[in-house]
């Protein structure tokens, strides 16, 4: 057995990642629902450093009219990164890597969603990414599944998202930027809707074995499950509040519930 040279990074030590994460652990996960006014549906998302803003708009009328569908509803998801999300400022102009991006995710929102409902109209989803730090778009992913909830637009299931794969020869949940540049890194985008478990993403930079294959696909569906908690947790925590508030403001006031005094008859 080869020694490890002393500049040589040990990703998983006795069970402890670099960043003191288990192995199957998540980075910190927040979501904000319904950040956006002027949007039909909204959410922030905050993902260890990643912060991510996702915008609905629709349904509503595909134009020009020869790119609507008489059978459906076109989803058109746009993913962006801003010129200040990573260390060097990037290009405002979208590159190959945003382009790929912002159509796989199209194709997983309109698993989620019920387009049959909605001919001839289109659904715009636009992701910013505002800060970067591995896995932007699962991130982006589950900010749209939620912004769509937030639209109110019928759906069969979130989607919910998380990155697994392989850093120091160890299967992994949920890679972060020092783990995603490890020398044997392998890095999975993986997606799910978590009620049937049907995967609506799922790609791959790497190698892995038959074996890590099935323990990394096992490691992420768990991660999504996860993930769909929190994001539940999110739509239950406006929705929740905005009953509270409709419900108190139903209820009679103390002056119309106090009884009246019955006057006396001289």
């Amino acid at each position: 057995m080869m020694a490890k040279k002393k500049d040589e990074i040990e990703y998983v030590k006795n069970g402890k990642r670099v960043d003191g994460r288990k192995v199957d652990e998540l980075r910190p996960l927040k979501i904000e629902v319904g950040v956006i006014d002027r949007a039909d549906g909204s959410a922030y998302v905050e993902w260890g450093q990643n912060k991510v803003l996702a915008a609905v708009y629709g349904p509503r009328e595909a134009l020009p009219k020869h790119i609507q569908n008489p059978y459906k509803a076109l989803v058109n998801c746009q993913y962006r990164m801003a010129t200040f999300s990573v260390p060097d400022r990037k290009n405002p102009r979208p590159g190959r890597r945003e382009i790929e991006i912002s159509k796989v995710c199209s194709e997983a929102l309109a698993k989620s969603i019920f387009i049959e409902r909605f001919p001839n109209t289109k659904i715009d989803v636009f992701v910013q990414i505002l800060d970067s730090n591995a896995g932007t778009r699962v991130a982006g992913l589950i900010a749209a599944s939620v912004a769509l909830a937030d639209a109110g637009i019928p759906m069969r299931d979130l989607v919910a998202a998380t990155g697994v794969g392989k850093a120091g020869g160890e299967i992994i949940l949920d890679l972060n930027k020092e783990e995603e540049d490890a020398p044997d890194a392998v890095d999975i985008p993986l997606a799910i809707l978590p009620g049937t478990e049907e995967i609506v993403l799922l790609q791959m930079d790497g190698l892995l074995t038959k074996e890590e294959w099935k323990k990394s696909i096992e490691l992420g569906i768990k991660g999504c499950k996860q993930v769909y908690e929190v994001q539940k947790e999110a739509l239950r925590k406006k929705y929740g509040e905005a009953e509270k508030e409709t419900a108190k403001a139903r209820e009679p006031s103390a002056k119309e519930t106090k009884p009246k005094k019955e006057e006396k008859v001289n």
